[in-house]
């Protein structure tokens, strides 16, 4: 079973790795009866991973509020009244605690987030230092800063990082609804950073927005049709955070979540799927039916960035009932 850092630098030659999906077969995809859905998704899973084991993560924000993007689902947005107050960026000291209390926890990979358009080269070497504090606890590191310049990417890489966090969010066709200050083409461009300097990307989107089933098919096809798949694809479920704009989106079905994170498991076999934000409002049975279609990485522990997240303890309970268990790496 290939590792991330192993992998080749392109899943071109590889059988059953596929970029070319189309908007037609991916949208069938998602309508295919749900049975068979689950039934190719699991099979394709338990080739590839341990059908047994989850990663365990967990996300600490490094820099609070104050962000100056209009992303109408995020309550660090400057232009919304949400509550969130703009704050510092936390002390190697605190975020070095932060990581051991998440090691004894379980967890594996301590994933640190700023509410940045874009750093600053002087943040940038703070950030290296946290980077480094959590590589020498063992656990494997991952950052979510927004859009990197030239050059930041590599002392990212320098600083020893794993993973590089940076979604898509949602289709092409449905961005515009969401964000305006920038562009798909400015998150395709950081990917592509990340992917040269020789960091893992960890690369997903929302589902719950007001998208189409279209939009969703058109995510998840700029996710699979990419050079190389990203090794973490998380998939979130919308936190609805009053004083956005997003606050009283309807809600989805549970299935179409479900329907997600299967559809994501089909089209990148081996990527880690994440099922992260939204995680809180789900029965224990529709986390277990995404289990079963692939989902095979949680974040956990109090909240998630500025949002609820099911705590530690929950989530071994429901481990424990579904007879999971916590990944090595």
């Amino acid at each position: 079973m290939a590792t991330p850092l192993t992998r080749q630098a392109t899943d071109a030659a590889r059988p059953g790795y596929r970029h070319d999906w189309t908007v037609e077969e991916v949208t069938a995809l998602l309508e295919r009866p749900l049975n068979d859905l689950l039934f190719e998704a699991q099979s394709i899973h338990r080739h590839h991973f341990d059908p047994n084991e989850v990663q365990l993560s967990t996300l600490l924000n490094i820099k609070t509020g104050g962000c100056p993007e209009d992303c109408a689902y995020c309550p660090q947005s400057a232009r919304y009244d949400t509550g969130v107050e703009a704050d510092s960026l936390l002390d190697v000291a605190t975020v070095r605690a932060a990581a051991e209390t998440a090691r004894a926890n379980g967890a594996t990979r301590f994933c640190m987030g700023a509410a940045w358009r874009s750093p600053k080269d002087r943040d940038l070497e703070k950030v290296a230092e946290l980077i480094e504090a959590v590589k020498d606890l063992g656990m494997e590191s991952c950052v979510t800063l927004g859009m990197l310049k030239p050059g930041q990417a590599e002392r990212l890489k320098a600083s020893g990082l794993d993973y590089y966090n940076h979604n898509l969010d949602t289709s092409p066709e449905f961005y515009g609804e969401i964000i305006s200050t920038r562009t798909y083409q400015d998150r395709l461009d950081t990917l592509e950073s990340v992917r040269d300097a020789g960091i893992n990307v960890c690369c997903g989107g929302i589902v719950g927005m007001g998208e189409t089933r279209t939009d969703r098919a058109g995510l998840l096809i700029n996710l699979a049709n990419l050079p190389q798949h990203p090794e973490s694809v998380p998939i979130n479920l919308l936190v609805k955070v009053s004083g956005t704009p997003l606050d009283d989106t309807p809600d989805i079905e549970p299935l179409d979540m479900i329907r997600m994170i299967a559809a994501a498991r089909i089209m990148m076999p081996e990527s880690y799927v994440r099922l992260s934000a939204g995680r809180e409002s789900m029965s224990d049975e529709a986390q277990a039916l995404c289990f079963f279609a692939g989902a095979n990485s949680i974040f956990y522990g109090e909240q998630l960035l500025t949002t609820p997240n099911p705590v530690a303890d929950a989530d071994r309970a429901l481990f424990d009932k579904l007879g999971l268990r916590a990944s090595a790496h």
